[in-house]
C-alpha cells in the first residue's frame, strides 16, 4: 500500500502495460495494423488503468489527441503503457503511449499517444464519485496533471460549440 493520505493514490499504482503481437487478423491489405484495432487495444488498456485507480467499473467517455505517428506491421510487437494523469469528480484521464518493440534489440519506437476519459460508474451505468484522488510523484506527472486541466477545458469548449 502507499504512504499517501487516505483516499489518495499515485499514478504508478494504476499503470497497466499490455503487449500484442500483430497477427494476420489485425492487418489491412497493406500489411499494416488496422487503426481501429489499435484504438480497441488502447481503449482496453486505458480502461484497465482506470479500474485499477478507481477500484470500480468504468466506461470510456472521450478519446482525445489520438495521434498515429507510424504504422505497426505484421509480426511486430505492440506495447501499450497506460497511466492515470488526472482525477476529477466522477472521471479519470488516462494517457496511453504505444510503441513498436524491435524483437531483436528490445528498442521501442513510439507509434501512438492518446488521452482517454474514463467515467466511474455503478452497476446501473450511472456516474459515481471517484473514491481516490491523485498525487503526482514526478515533475513529468505534475506537468501531465496540469495539462489535463487544459484538455478538460478544451473538451468543454468543443461541447459548447457542438463538437
Amino acid at each position: 500500500m502507499n504512504s499517501y493520505p487516505k483516499g489518495m493514490k499515485s499514478p504508478s499504482e494504476s499503470v497497466e502495460v499490455r503487449s500484442k503481437h500483430v497477427m494476420y487478423a489485425d492487418i489491412n491489405g497493406y500489411g499494416r495494423l488496422y487503426g481501429g484495432r489499435l484504438m480497441e487495444w488502447i481503449d482496453e488498456v486505458a480502461g484497465l488503468a482506470a479500474v485499477r485507480h478507481c477500484r470500480h467499473m468504468v466506461t470510456t467517455a472521450a478519446v482525445d489527441n489520438l495521434q498515429f505517428k507510424r504504422p505497426a506491421s505484421l509480426g511486430e510487437i505492440v506495447v501499450m503503457i497506460a497511466k492515470v494523469t488526472y482525477v476529477g469528480h466522477t472521471s479519470v484521464e488516462v494517457r496511453v503511449d504505444t510503441y513498436v518493440e524491435d524483437v531483436e534489440s528490445g528498442i521501442r519506437r513510439p507509434i501512438n499517444r492518446a488521452y482517454l476519459t474514463e467515467v466511474c460508474i455503478d452497476e446501473n451505468g450511472s456516474p459515481v464519485p471517484v473514491e481516490y484522488g491523485l498525487v503526482p510523484e514526478t515533475p513529468g506527472e505534475e506537468a501531465e496533471y496540469e495539462g489535463a486541466k487544459k484538455r478538460i477545458e478544451l473538451r468543454r469548449k468543443r461541447r459548447q460549440e457542438g463538437f
